[in-house]
């Protein structure tokens, strides 16, 4: 596979107008990771439009070797989307899928085309606040002591690592724990996490303890598949560590009216 493109910021000015994308698991498990990522680009002064027509990105098909299959659930995703407006979503695994995995299904011309525009459009979210946006870093206050995990696709295909740690920088009264080899996967890996459990599990383990080495109260990152794995190990191991999208501690950073509260985590509450 050839090696991608360093990805560098565009030359334009803050989009007025932007459309969100909202994974199938978020959408389905992680709703608030949806209203949150929301009302961080409102924030920033976005009209977010929410195509109805979109749906899964087509990974888990495409990881499962189904590449016919992916590319009908991509052509689907591809015609929901406008050409003109950037994409924005809080996965940079379905970024990943979208910006160059794509190149590999069997699409019709008609949709290659449609791809060609929109993958320099579709951005995770956190690179599109600080690339896109031009912030800087995140002006709001919770008092966290806070991890963050490095997504592997986020990391690997779309280089970004120093985009969320910048924003969180911003937060006053937030303590950024950095992890010990933050570049080491949490286990998940999609459908990898089900035919290979004792390994995923064994990196499970192996992230939990390197999170409980840091003291923090929480964990984050840019990527609720990997904090689900994470918080259910977690959940399992009876440790009282919260599990929070990057775009849930922005959200909460906001609030000024309960600045000491932290926000709700959805992959390791309790019933």
């Amino acid at each position: 596979m050839k090696a991608q493109k360093r990805w560098t910021s565009p030359k334009a000015s803050r989009p007025r107008q932007v459309q969100l994308f909202v994974p199938c698991y978020v959408d389905q498990f992680f709703p608030g990771v949806a209203r949150a990522t929301l009302r961080v680009l409102q924030h920033v002064g976005c009209e977010v439009q929410f195509p109805g027509g979109q749906t899964c990105c087509g990974q888990p098909a495409f990881n499962a070797g189904y590449w016919k299959e992916a590319g009908k659930v991509a052509e689907t995703w591809l015609r929901a989307f406008r050409g003109d407006l950037p994409v924005v979503t809080p996965s940079g695994s379905c970024v990943s899928m979208v910006s160059h995995f794509y190149g590999y299904l069997p699409l019709s011309r008609k949709d290659r085309c449609r791809w060609e525009g929109l993958k320099q459009r579709t951005y995770e979210l956190s690179r599109f606040l600080v690339g896109v946006c031009g912030l800087k870093q995140w002006k709001g206050r919770l008092p966290l002591r806070l991890a963050y995990h490095d997504a592997c696709h986020a990391l690997r295909e779309l280089e970004v690592a120093r985009e969320p740690r910048m924003l969180l920088a911003g937060i006053n009264g937030l303590e950024l724990m950095e992890l010990a080899e933050p570049e080491v996967c949490c286990g998940f890996g999609g459908t990898f996490s089900v035919k290979f459990p004792d390994l995923s599990t064994a990196l499970a383990q192996r992230k939990v303890q390197a999170l409980m080495a840091t003291g923090a109260q929480a964990i984050t990152s840019t990527d609720m598949s990997c904090l689900a794995h994470i918080g259910g190990y977690l959940q399992k191991q009876g440790r009282p560590v919260q599990v929070l999208h990057l775009a849930q501690v922005l959200a909460a950073a906001l609030e000024e009216n309960e600045p000491s509260v932290a926000p709700k985590s959805e992959a390791n509450a309790g019933p």
